[in-house]
């Protein structure tokens, strides 16, 4: 595979107010807001919550809301120079507080202008990946899968498009994609905290999705951008067409990024497809533009639409038929189906070895010959491939609760499978 690229953009740092591209007087506004809830601060521990350089910046902004009368000087804590003093809000910079936040009660980092996003996607574009089948062997080494999978798996990665991957339940379709997202995205983006478009604030960081990583000569880069691994995104039943187009708070008067914004740069997998509160016709009309032209668009609570680049890698994961779920035209726009089926003998058998020796419990064949003959043979039981995880953590709680060594014995996995399986 091509190797992770290296940092093809860094957000160069910023020197002066014009560095920002930002109205002036709406960083006055942020700088009150952050001041009204904060009570009083240093002029350095402003410029930290700001995500911005006291000197040439903060500076230039807090001198002009004293000569507005809006901030006063409090005092000087412990340190060298102007950027210790702490500041304050007058009674006059409480009432413009106020009206601010009735604007909007953002309080965080200074937003990066939305063009700027815009460039930054395109300079970190993920590559093209290209994977041989020993590659593609290695990324799933800690999965048992058939051939014909693996082969299918490849060119469906070198094509860069979405996948679609179907087929019965628990038979390891999410581990593969996780394994996918793992391998590919290795490498590290920057992307803004928050963007500014149009006066309105869009936050993108999300701690639950973004996961920093060390920034390299971090006084060489803008404070407001954030490096992270590229991320991987999963969501499931709970996806609605409301979660693809930009989140307003009314409250807070502030927007939230939504799902495909929040993964730009790298892979999103809508699990359980077909599962969700929206008919799945509904959802993928919603991504028909978005696969094709790598363009989404989003719209303002003004009616004011927005042009997004859609950098991301998107795999669809069901366990409903694909024919039940989506028309001929759509399922020709995904190229590759590749179908996840049930273990056959040979690998039910390597999993459970795998398992076992991963829990400490003893493999024994004939206890395995035996499970399969009375629980899958007999009843015609298909064969699951998280079978053998369940059922050994099940006979290692027999075996705590008997103050006994775990082991395949026939005994012991007869009683698990009574727990784990429903024949009602």
């Amino acid at each position: 595979m091509v190797a992770p690229s290296s940092d093809t953009f860094v957000p160069p740092p910023v020197r002066s107010l014009k560095d920002l591209e930002l109205p002036t007087l709406w960083l006055q506004d942020l700088a009150l807001k952050i001041l009204y809830f904060r009570g009083y601060l240093t002029g350095h521990e402003l410029a930290k919550l700001m995500a911005l350089p006291y000197m040439g910046v903060v500076s230039e902004i807090l001198e002009d809301l004293k000569k507005d009368k809006l901030v006063e000087i409090r005092g000087a804590r412990t340190g060298v120079g102007p950027s210790a003093y702490e500041y304050t809000l007058t009674t006059l910079g409480m009432q413009r507080a106020r009206e601010a936040l009735e604007r909007s009660q953002y309080a965080g980092p200074a937003p990066v202008p939305f063009h700027r996003y815009v460039q930054a996607v395109r300079k970190q574009a993920r590559s093209r990946p290209i994977v041989t089948e020993r590659e593609v062997r290695q990324m799933l080494a800690h999965l048992v899968l058939k051939d014909e999978v693996i082969h299918r798996l490849g060119p469906a990665i070198n094509s860069g498009l979405a996948i679609f991957l179907y087929g019965p339940p628990g038979d390891g379709k999410t581990s593969i994609s996780q394994a996918i997202g793992r391998y590919l995205l290795r490498d590290a983006i920057y992307i803004p905290f928050s963007l500014y478009i149009g006066g309105q604030v869009i936050v993108l960081f999300d701690a639950s999705v973004h996961h920093p990583v060390e920034v390299p000569n971090s006084s060489q880069v803008d404070a407001r951008w954030v490096r992270i691994r590229r991320p991987f995104l999963m969501v499931g039943g709970e996806l609605t067409l409301e979660d693809l187009d930009l989140i307003f708070d009314p409250v807070n008067k502030f927007y939230q990024a939504p799902v495909q914004v929040k993964a730009n740069g790298g892979m999103l997998l809508v699990d359980d497809f077909g599962r969700q509160r929206v008919r799945p016709q509904a959802l993928l009309n919603r991504w028909i533009v978005p696969l094709e032209s790598r363009v989404d668009y989003l719209t303002l609570h003004t009616g004011q639409k927005i042009e997004v680049p859609f950098d991301v890698l998107v795999v669809f994961s069901t366990n409903l038929p694909p024919k039940n779920l989506v028309d001929e035209a759509f399922l020709r726009r995904l190229r590759h189906k590749i179908h996840v089926g049930d273990p056959g003998f040979k690998e039910f058998r390597e999993i459970f070895r795998r398992v076992a020796e991963q829990r400490g419990i003893s493999f024994s064949e004939r206890g395995l010959a035996y499970l399969i003959q009375e629980w899958y043979v007999k009843p015609g039981r298909p064969l699951r491939a998280s079978h053998p995880r369940d059922l050994c953590d099940i006979l290692l709680d027999i075996a705590r609760y008997r103050n006994a060594k775990p082991s395949m014995t026939p005994e012991l996995l007869e009683e698990a499978a009574k727990i784990y399986f429903v024949d009602a």
